[in-house]
């Protein structure tokens, strides 16, 4: 095997895994059990009592996951190269993945260990908080995960317009129940930032129930304020689960025209049927399903 086939095969271990290929899914499914896993023991770490029982225990478990996030990481940064929806050099693409925002969870995720190592003295409350960021890491292992944040970084405007929208409903909600509860319960709505608190936990349709109005007006108030908080929240999931959809039905259409132009000299390339795998694997699909979207295009250029 080349140097480039190795590079090549390996990134497609450690990248999002396909149902057909047993070491990537396997790979997958054994990093992201070891994150979950990291996490448990990271938040029963806190707890004192267990810390001073089982504290080598826990220890051992943040030296082994992190000799195997280290390894994880510098293979991402080898196998960066190998991306084939990326462009530039090598080193130009290595560099992208160091500087993305995935590139950056993956170095913070071991940061704190390797700090450790070296000598470093840290707060143990900060290295835990670091450790929990490697629950971002799954973004890795699932497509659904980085779709989801593909979908905020899109529609980023819209939602910063609805939740211009909530601050503007919180401060002005605030305000009126300030000058109607405030003679009524001083304790409670003392102030118009006091008063914020309610509105905003009424407005996220929370509704803890620690304070709310006694007088009519601020009942009145307080029934406008809860049916724009279920509008907004309402807007915003509309706003997400739409552009969702529409993402999905784009990687469908990419995937249908990549298959097309493929078949276009009758035979599909390796790099084609990379590419195509990995375009399926964003939709979920399995090899089986790939292989029938491939077959059906082939029997619709049959000639009839």
């Amino acid at each position: 095997m080349t140097y480039l086939a190795l590079r090549d095969r390996m990134l497609e271990i450690i990248d999002k895994g396909s149902r057909g290929d047993i070491y990537s899914f396997s790979c997958d499914l054994f990093l992201s059990l070891l994150i979950i896993f990291n996490l448990v023991c990271v938040s029963l770490e806190s707890v004192s009592s267990l810390a001073e029982e089982y504290g080598g225990f826990f220890q051992t478990v943040e030296i082994v996951s992190l000799v195997l996030f280290s390894i994880e990481y510098a293979l991402r940064v080898w196998t960066a190269a190998s991306k084939y929806d990326i462009s530039g050099t090598s080193s130009s693409r290595r560099l992208r993945y160091i500087f993305s925002f995935t590139g950056i969870v993956d170095l913070v995720s071991i940061l704190p260990g390797l700090l450790q190592v070296v000598g470093v003295a840290l707060d143990l409350r900060w290295v835990r908080i670091l450790r929990l960021l490697r629950l971002l890491k799954i973004s890795h292992y699932s497509s659904a995960f980085s779709d989801v944040y593909s979908v905020i970084a899109e529609e980023k405007n819209s939602l910063l317009a609805t939740l211009y929208l909530l601050f503007v409903a919180m401060f002005f909600s605030s305000a009126a129940l300030y000058l109607a509860e405030a003679d009524a319960q001083p304790e409670d709505f003392a102030s118009i930032p006091d008063a914020m608190w309610w509105s905003l936990i009424t407005l996220t349709t929370v509704g803890y129930g620690d304070v709310s109005p006694v007088t009519p007006i601020g009942k009145i108030i307080g029934s406008f304020t809860a049916i724009i908080g279920v509008l907004t929240v309402a807007l915003m999931t509309g706003i997400v689960s739409s552009s969702f959809s529409n993402r999905m039905a784009l990687k469908k259409t990419m995937l249908d025209r990549e298959i097309e132009e493929s078949l276009e000299d009758g035979v599909i390339s390796v790099v084609e049927l990379r590419k195509i795998k990995e375009l399926a694997a964003g939709l979920n699909m399995s090899d089986e399903q790939v292989e029938a979207l491939i077959t059906y295009e082939r029997m619709k250029r049959l000639p009839r």
